[in-house]
């Protein structure tokens, strides 16, 4: 079997993005997962869930979740974080690469919280257009992320530099592909859906994480 590239990063991936960034990637991974988006009831799918923190919140609020991650490192962490719960949530674990998931039309919500910035570019698009098919008609895709740079030239620098330091941790931990940030709204837009919301997530006083939520339309 291949070797887990998160055997390193697993164990103490949630206390390094404490140390990286507070509490503000757990803020912007929950801020899709309230009314009117998410309800009781509705099913919801994270692809590369990692330790998982916003699943439980979802499942917390009612809903019916299924995780999904290639790293059995960061599934172990997400198994302890819901035992530690004491709760019976309705929760189901997969231990996949995303693209064996052939739950089509399934899902309330499909969400890639931090997810799509371990793909090239090139993978981008096919990515999303899985995701997307995972979705209902007129359901949700949620993508969470770095913050694309925007703004006066020294917020950008700021962004810049912010984001090369994460990826060049996770280059050297996982050997994830090194690139810009992602225009998430440009390739959610151009799969064909309609972007429904958007929220910043500050981090030293910039806009430093980003969560948007388009729908596909029946």
């Amino acid at each position: 079997m291949t070797k887990d590239k998160y055997w390193l990063m697993g164990p103490v991936y949630d206390a390094l993005s404490w140390v990286f960034a507070g509490n503000s990637i757990y803020k912007c991974k929950c801020s899709m997962l309230e009314d009117p988006w998410l309800k009781p009831g509705d099913k919801v799918l994270f692809a590369g869930v990692g330790h998982g923190k916003e699943a439980i919140y979802a499942a917390e609020r009612g809903a019916r979740v299924t995780v999904v991650d290639l790293s059995e490192a960061m599934l172990n962490k997400f198994r302890e974080a819901v035992e530690k719960t004491g709760k019976n949530l309705d929760v189901r674990i997969i231990h996949a690469d995303i693209f064996k998931v052939e739950e089509f039309g399934e899902y309330d919500m499909v969400t890639g919280n931090f997810f799509f910035n371990l793909f090239p570019r090139e993978m981008i698009p096919e990515v999303l257009e899985h995701l997307k098919k995972l979705a209902r008609k007129d359901g949700y895709i949620v993508i969470s992320d770095f913050a694309y740079p925007q703004g006066n030239p020294l917020a950008k620098l700021f962004k810049n530099a912010y984001w090369y330091t994460a990826i060049l941790i996770f280059w050297a931990t996982t050997g994830a592909a090194i690139h810009p940030v992602y225009d998430y709204q440009h390739y959610m837009e151009q799969a064909g859906l309609k972007m429904r919301d958007l929220k910043h997530t500050p981090f030293l006083g910039i806009n430093a994480y980003t969560s948007m939520l388009g729908q596909r339309l029946a």
